[in-house]
């Protein structure tokens, strides 16, 4: 299997994979990975690391914007076999661990699954693992506030809705923000393309998801990388207040 992988900046490539993105940064030898994809993404995974001439041996961290399975899919693979750190918000720490799941459920898909593309989407979604066991054992609140002493030093952002702990990380040097959910360009449960949030059922808090449009809105940048859809250039700020405007 061969990933799709695109250098979009000095250090940092964003990756597709089953309809979810993950994001490699770069620095000499290291490595520092911003999600996982979801569990049947593995393959993908490894080959993108390896498409960047690295390897899961040389990833120095792994950063979760937020622990639903699309995100979190190998993250306790990295960390069981590799001895490789995973960080999350504190408060994302004791979802990824599993102590409770703010997931879209199975009810909620089927409520809505006379939307164009929710039941394609959701069967790939478990044929990609959508439902496996994917809690991280140890997962490690960010160490330090800031940038943080890692590949490309990124800055966790909290942007909550989407999930209690949810991240978005900043790259200043970079002009990247990578936004996970908190902001997308593009979903296949969705007809909108562009900056955007994902679909109602997705959130679990949708005031908070709004709101942190603005969170993101106040970041500089002029390329944001999201966890689902294409890369989105321009300046970040007028992304997250063209996606709250759609959102209103």
């Amino acid at each position: 299997m061969r990933a799709d992988v695109r250098h979009v900046a000095d250090g940092t490539h964003l990756v597709h994979g089953t309809h979810t993105n993950w994001v490699i940064l770069t620095e000499g030898d290291a490595v520092t990975l911003i999600d996982t994809g979801y569990p049947g993404d593995r393959e993908l995974l490894l080959d993108s690391l390896a498409r960047v001439g690295s390897s899961p041996e040389a990833v120095v961290a792994v950063l979760i914007t937020h622990a639903h399975t699309d995100h979190l899919g190998s993250a306790e693979h990295l960390r069981a076999a590799y001895g490789t750190p995973v960080y999350a918000h504190e408060a994302e720490v004791p979802h990824a661990r599993r102590d409770f799941l703010h997931q879209v459920s199975v009810g909620q898909v089927l409520l809505n699954g006379l939307r164009p593309g929710v039941l394609p989407w959701a069967l790939r979604a478990l044929r990609s693992g959508g439902t496996a066991d994917v809690a991280v054992a140890a997962p490690e609140p960010f160490p330090r506030p800031g940038p943080l002493d890692l590949p490309g030093r990124p800055v966790p952002v909290p942007t909550p809705g989407h999930t209690d702990g949810h991240c978005a990380f900043h790259l200043p040097r970079a002009g990247v923000v990578v936004s996970g959910d908190a902001l997308v360009s593009g979903h296949p449960t969705s007809r909108t393309r562009g900056p955007q949030l994902l679909p109602d059922m997705f959130h679990h808090e949708r005031a908070a998801a709004v709101a942190s449009l603005d969170v993101l809105a106040a970041l500089d940048g002029g390329l944001l990388l999201p966890g689902h859809g294409p890369e989105h250039r321009g300046p970040v700020r007028d992304a997250a207040l063209l996606a709250r405007e759609r959102a209103q």
